[in-house]
C-alpha cells in the first residue's frame, strides 16, 4: 500500500505541486469523515466532563450511561455531531493540505532537498499544518462544544433547547457579538493545534519508518504499509499528540462553552480552573480523549492513505 501522504518526495514540478495538494486536500478530508464516525462518541464524553460542574459525573462510563437514558442511543452518543461532519471534511482536508504544503517549504529550505525529510522536519511541516486550519476548527470546535455542553442539561417539562442546531448556534453568536463570538477560543485552538500537529505527524512519520518492511539484504525500508502498520501509527500519532496539549484543550473547551459574562480570557479561565482543582482540574475527560485518540486516528491515517491509493490507481502517482 502506498503511504503518499507523510513520505518526502524528491522535488516536484509546479503541476505536480499542486496535484499534490489537491490530493493531501481530498484525502484528508475523507480521512476527516472517518475520524467523525470513529470518534465522536468519545469526543463527547471528554468535552462533558471537561465542562460538568463538579459533582455532575462521576465517570467516562456515568456519561454515557446518563447520556443514552436521556436521549437514547443515536443521540446520546452522538449529539452535536451535525458540526463536526460539516467543519471536519475541510478542516481536516485543510490540515493534510497544509500538512503537504509545510513539507514542500521545509524541503525547499533544506540543504539536503532530495533526502526524506528527519521527524524535526517533519515536525515543523505538522505545526505549519494548523495555521490555516485554525481558521476553520475554531469556529467549528466552537458549535461544536456549545451543542454538547447543552445536551448535558437537564430541561424543564415542555421547555425547548436554547439552540436547535448548528446553524442556529452561529447564527445566535453572531448576532451576540460579531465574528469574534464566533471565533471565541482561536488563539487557544492554534495554541493546541500548532504544537498537536506537530507532534501528530512527527509520531506517525517515525513509527512509519519503523514499522516499513525492509529489504532482507540492504536493510532498506522498502514502499508500502500494511493496513495494521498504518493502523498502529495513526494510533500512536493520536496519543502523541494528545499527551503534551490536553490542558490547553481543557482551557479551549471552557472558553468556547462560556456564557457570555463568564471568564473570556485564557488567563482568567487558567485561573478559575486551578482555583477550582488545582493541575487535576485541567485533565477532566483526559482518559477519554486519549481512549478516542486510538481508534479515531488509525481511522484517520487509514482513510488518507486508502484515499492516496485510490487516486494513485486512477490517476497514477505524483
Amino acid at each position: 500500500m502506498s503511504s503518499s501522504s507523510s513520505s518526502s518526495p524528491p522535488l516536484k514540478t509546479p503541476a505536480s505541486s499542486i496535484a499534490s495538494q489537491v490530493r493531501a486536500l481530498a484525502a484528508g478530508g475523507f480521512g476527516g469523515i472517518c475520524a467523525v464516525l470513529v470518534g465522536h462518541p468519545f469526543d463527547l464524553v471528554k468535552v462533558r466532563l471537561q465542562t460538568a460542574e463538579r459533582g455532575v459525573y462521576s465517570s467516562a462510563v456515568d456519561v454515557l450511561r446518563k447520556s443514552v437514558a436521556r436521549d437514547g442511543l443515536r443521540r446520546g452518543l452522538y449529539a452535536g455531531v451535525s458540526a463536526p461532519l460539516m467543519g471536519v471534511t475541510p478542516m481536516f482536508a485543510v490540515s493534510f493540505w497544509g500538512y503537504d504544503l509545510g513539507k514542500q517549504i521545509v524541503t525547499s529550505t533544506s540543504p539536503t532537498p532530495l533526502l526524506p525529510l528527519s521527524i524535526p522536519q517533519v515536525s515543523a511541516a505538522g505545526f505549519l499544518s494548523a495555521i490555516p486550519m485554525t481558521a476553520i476548527t475554531a469556529p467549528f470546535e466552537r458549535v461544536k462544544v456549545i451543542l454538547q455542553v447543552q445536551g448535558q442539561r437537564p430541561l424543564p417539562p415542555g421547555q425547548k433547547p436554547r439552540y436547535s442546531g448548528a446553524a442556529d448556534v452561529v447564527r445566535q453568536l453572531y448576532r451576540q457579538g460579531g465574528l469574534p463570538s464566533v471565533f471565541r477560543g482561536s488563539a487557544a485552538t492554534l495554541a493546541r493545534d500548532g504544537p498537536g500537529s506537530a507532534a501528530y505527524f512527527a509520531a506517525y512519520e517515525y513509527c512509519k519508518r519503523k514499522l516499513a518492511p525492509r529489504d532482507p539484504l540492504t536493510g532498506e525500508p522498502l514502499a508500502g504499509l500494511s493496513l495494521g502498520a498504518i493502523t498502529t501509527a495513526g494510533a500512536a500519532a493520536g496519543v502523541a499528540m494528545w499527551i503534551p496539549v490536553f490542558p490547553v484543550d481543557t482551557v479551549k473547551s471552557r472558553l468556547q462553552s462560556a456564557e457570555a459574562g463568564a471568564a473570556s480570557s485564557v488567563s482568567a479561565v487558567v485561573r478559575e480552573l486551578y482555583a477550582r482543582g488545582g493541575i487535576r482540574a485541567f485533565f477532566p475527560g483526559f482518559a477519554p480523549a486519549l481512549a478516542r485518540a486510538v481508534p479515531a486516528n488509525a481511522a484517520t491515517f487509514l482513510g488518507v492513505e486508502l484515499a492516496h491509493q485510490a487516486m494513485n490507481r486512477a490517476f497514477g502517482p505524483v
